[in-house]
């Protein structure tokens, strides 16, 4: 995997590049560990009450602040192992970051997100910090991530069409489901599913997407 996300280019990951100038750098923990049911994936639900991507299920992470340092440098990596224990009490002493993929662009909010993978070498527990924050904090197991009965594309009233997975009682959808899709493919995890199922978010998801533009 780590081999995978050193190759990887932008043009590979997302069709939404980051812009010459602007945008808002940020990170996001992928962080994967070993599970009750073998490897997983830890993902947080952001809560309701945000002003972007209310609602959905994502890695945890955000903006960097000026103390973790230059974004084209060790930046990225600081920022997602902090906003990690910020929003889930993870112990970042057992996490080892491993890999980084390209900065991706998210076009709603002005993010300009750089992915970091980490591997979860020590495990602790992890909890909702700041329900204002956060709404769950939950793991994935990969089986259930590359299983093709869970995964889709999803259909937005706005027109975006994506990757989509139903894991863990949850639609994973947008940049968070793009990045998974695109970790499953290039690390060889991915199996045959049809492309050609769709699913349409619930009436409440799309309304919280459109009221804080996610």
């Amino acid at each position: 995997m780590r081999e995978a996300a050193e190759r990887a280019v932008p043009e590979q990951l997302s069709r939404f590049l980051p812009p010459a100038e602007g945008g808002r750098p940020s990170a996001v923990l992928v962080l994967f560990g070993e599970g009750p049911a073998g490897p997983d994936l830890l993902l947080i639900e952001r809560a309701r009450s945000l002003r972007s991507h209310a609602g959905q299920p994502s890695f945890p992470g955000g903006a960097l602040d000026p103390e973790d340092g230059d974004p084209a440098g060790s930046g990225p990596l600081a920022a997602a192992l902090r906003e990690a224990v910020e929003e889930t009490g993870l112990d970042a002493s057992g996490v080892q970051l491993f890999a980084r993929l390209p900065a991706l662009y998210i076009p709603v909010s002005g993010f300009v997100v750089t992915p970091v993978l980490g591997w979860w070498r020590r495990e602790s527990p992890v909890a909702v910090v700041d329900p204002a924050e956060t709404g769950a904090v939950f793991r994935v197991p990969l089986a259930e991530l590359t299983d093709p009965a869970n995964r889709a594309k999803l259909r937005h009233p706005s027109g975006f069409t994506g990757p989509a997975f139903e894991v863990a009682g949850r639609l994973v959808w947008g940049f968070t489901a793009g990045v998974i899709d695109r970790v499953l493919h290039f690390s060889g995890l991915e199996r045959p599913w049809d492309t050609r199922r769709t699913v349409e978010l619930s009436e409440e998801a799309v309304a919280l997407s459109r009221r804080h533009g996610s």
